[in-house]
């Protein structure tokens, strides 16, 4: 697991789980402020329509709260009231003697996020945006499953937090959709000539001038008095003019060459400024597209019945095998973990999630890093027997010895979760990748997937157009090394962003060590 040119936005990870938490104390609050609200009704019915919307939501999503926290906007949703928008209740409610709401409030607030938790969310939501080409209507209108509309303050809220990162790309988006549905008629506390006023300048940063120069007059005729309007309607006039009369005297050529630039500027428009074409193929894999599954080799791929070379506990019930890619060979096995064992595995590792890490090959300790968006915890096989039972399982199945591998790895990923493109062994640049370990490189990869996943998520390939589906209780196996010892460097893959749902998976990364007479060594790297 080496550390990665590409980079994906910096994000806050909040588990899914622990936002379950979350909106069981935003419904205990909702309690609580109803309670006040009985008490001083007469003097705070502001505060009484705030809490019946609250209490409508919150009724809502706990009746599945993963459902509900799976959909990244719910989650920024979330984000957004328990870090902005109760701390302006607060703010009201301390006009008047509330005693018991606001002992309640202050309890709870040591649980709420921070400001780096909403932004986190808001870039997820911007991540899964790009990754999966959803358009700012379809997520705003709530058309997604399990998602709740967007309001003229929620896309406000984005485009402010994509300003503020001069991502003037997403502020364009987020603002228009605001003063969409502003236009449409919905009543907000966001006033037009504010969007208006970030629409306009995010535009001008994008080289479009005309269409800048447009929204600051209709911002004028709203607030003829602007000042930063008044400044920009002349600055964006004078550029124009200037822009007109270079056209009108350059030649042919060079206006069609401007044109062609043009062009090129707009194809590239959102994408970051460490954008690799590597990414490009990865996304569109995370969206089931350039898939290069040809019909003849597909034809060569099977499902079967395995009992690994007659090992004893298979011969009379042997594991199903799937056919997921040829080269390089990924194998699925149906079935292999059960509900039960799943659960107890998410257990055990919940109290233990932390920001999951790679080997950073400089040091070769592990570290964390921006293009992984997961937490993940360590389990031992003396911790538990279900521990052990699986791991001995994998042995079993794979016929290579885990007594050198690493722990199992149990990872979730929450909103916008995501691994960006990577190898799992250690590269010839990285001679000290494992070596604390002294167990040799990663041979081989055995991932678990232990939910289903109602969109995203997917285990791509990037070198080879390949992608794997979640599949709860099955498990994909792959050769990470050749027979020679030599890196596959066809086994280059990412983990896809969540859109809807919570992904959970639990791997084993097993070591050359121990497997000298399990899976011999050959010069041939076909074999």
């Amino acid at each position: 697991m080496c550390l990665s040119q590409t980079k994906a936005l910096q994000t806050c990870i909040v588990l899914l789980c622990q936002m379950t938490d979350l909106l069981y104390t935003e419904k205990d609050l909702v309690t609580s402020l109803k309670d006040y609200i009985r008490a001083e009704e007469s003097k705070l019915e502001q505060v009484k329509k705030w809490a019946q919307k609250l209490d409508v939501l919150s009724a809502t999503a706990i009746q599945d709260p993963e459902g509900f926290l799976g959909h990244p906007v719910n989650a920024f949703k979330l984000m957004k009231r328990l870090n902005t928008e109760w701390g302006e209740l607060e703010s009201l409610v301390l006009k008047d003697v509330s005693d018991g709401f606001i002992s309640n409030l202050t309890i709870q607030r040591q649980y709420f996020p921070n400001d780096d938790d909403q932004t986190g969310a808001a870039k997820a939501l911007m991540r899964l945006q790009d990754t999966y080409r959803l358009d700012t209507q379809t997520i705003s209108t709530g058309e997604l499953p399990g998602e709740s509309p967007m309001t003229v303050e929620d896309c406000f809220e984005l485009g402010k937090i994509a300003y503020s990162d001069a991502d003037y790309y997403h502020t364009e988006l987020w603002m228009e959709q605001a003063l969409k549905q502003l236009d449409g008629g919905e009543e907000s506390t966001v006033d037009m000539v504010t969007i208006l006023d970030y629409l306009s300048y995010s535009i001008y940063q994008q080289g479009e001038l005309e269409r800048a120069l447009d929204y600051t007059k209709r911002l004028l005729k709203l607030d003829s008095a602007h000042q930063r309007a008044n400044g920009n309607l002349k600055y964006f006039e004078y550029q124009l003019a200037k822009q007109k009369k270079v056209e009108v005297e350059e030649g042919l050529k060079e206006k069609e060459k401007r044109e062609r630039e043009k062009r090129e500027a707009s194809d590239k428009k959102g994408r970051p400024a460490d954008y690799l074409p590597e990414r490009r193929k990865y996304e569109q894999l995370c969206r089931g597209e350039g898939i290069k599954m040809t019909p003849r080799r597909q034809s060569r791929m099977f499902c079967r019945y395995s009992d690994n070379n007659r090992h004893p506990l298979y011969v009379l019930g042997p594991v199903k095998q799937e056919d997921e890619w040829d080269r390089p060979r990924i194998i699925r096995y149906h079935d292999v973990l059960s509900n039960s064992e799943i659960e107890k595995v998410k257990e055990l590792a919940k109290p233990r999630l932390r920001r999951a890490t790679v080997h950073d090959p400089q040091t070769g300790k592990l570290t964390t890093a921006h293009y992984r968006v997961s937490k993940s915890a360590w389990l031992t096989a003396y911790e538990d027997p279900v521990v052990d039972k699986i791991n001995q399982r994998i042995e079993d199945i794979t016929g290579l010895n885990v007594k050198t591998a690493e722990e199992l790895q149990v990872a979730n990923y929450g909103v916008g979760g995501q691994y960006e493109p990577h190898f799992d062994f250690g590269r010839k640049d990285e001679p000290d990748a494992f070596k604390e370990l002294g167990t040799g490189n990663r041979i081989a990869t055995w991932l678990i997937y232990m939910s289903d996943v109602p969109s995203g998520g997917a285990t791509v390939f990037t070198d080879v157009g390949a992608a794997v589906w979640p599949k709860k209780g099955s498990a994909v196996f792959w050769y990470n090394l050749f027979a020679s010892g030599e890196g596959d460097y066809s086994t280059r893959h990412a983990a896809c962003p969540v859109l809807v749902g919570n992904k959970w998976v639990s791997n084993k990364w097993i070591h050359e060590r121990g497997q000298e007479f399990r899976r011999r060594c050959t010069l041939d790297e076909s074999d």
